[in-house]
């Protein structure tokens, strides 16, 4: 089964947070090669999105093998990204709390001092993107849940048993490989 609109949207959606997540490695690396992979707070994002690599690649490239993979189903992505959004809210928070010491101003820094210039433009830079990381897991979260809710009000139950990314909202009532046709499961077809 091809994708639906809705899993072309998340699929859009992943790919965003990728893009950042890359980014935010990359950042934490330079960053964290600077100082030598010395202090906690440089390390946590570099730690925090090398986990947010493996896990997404692993949870998109799970939806794309398998057509109904538990992984791409509403109840998983919603606690995978509400998980990610919570780690990356307290060690943003954290990390910040340690960078608020960094001069905002990094041409402030004087000229003889190159290196700690850059240093500064990527610590900067590594602010930024570090709280995108946070707001794009977050959104993600209330989006998944907003439109897994509306859909489940509205009836379609199989919204729980369906991947995520092939869910099409008029199958519901229709017979396929998802629905659950039990003689023990003929009370539940009433409501």
């Amino acid at each position: 089964m091809a994708f639906s609109t809705v899993g072309k949207a998340k699929v859009a959606a992943h790919a965003a947070l990728l893009l950042v997540n890359i980014l935010v490695l990359a950042f934490s690396t330079r960053v964290n090669r600077f100082q030598e992979f010395f202090f906690m707070a440089d390390l946590f994002p570099f730690g925090l999105s090398i986990a947010t690599l493996v896990l997404l690649t692993t949870a998109v490239a799970l939806d794309f093998a398998i057509e109904n993979s538990y992984t791409a189903r509403a109840q998983f992505e919603i606690g995978h990204f509400g998980l990610l959004s919570v780690f990356w809210l307290a060690f943003n928070a954290f990390s910040a709390s340690r960078w608020r010491m960094i001069p905002f101003q990094c041409n402030s820094i004087p000229i003889e001092f190159a290196e700690e210039r850059g240093w500064c433009r990527d610590v900067q830079a590594l602010k930024g993107l570090v709280w995108i990381e946070f707001l794009l897991c977050f959104v993600i979260t209330l989006v998944t849940l907003r439109y897994t809710v509306t859909q489940y009000e509205r009836g379609n139950k199989h919204i729980f048993q369906i991947s995520l990314s092939r869910y099409r909202p008029q199958i519901s009532g229709q017979s396929s490989n998802f629905s659950r046709d039990s003689e023990f499961l003929q009370f539940e077809k009433l409501t």
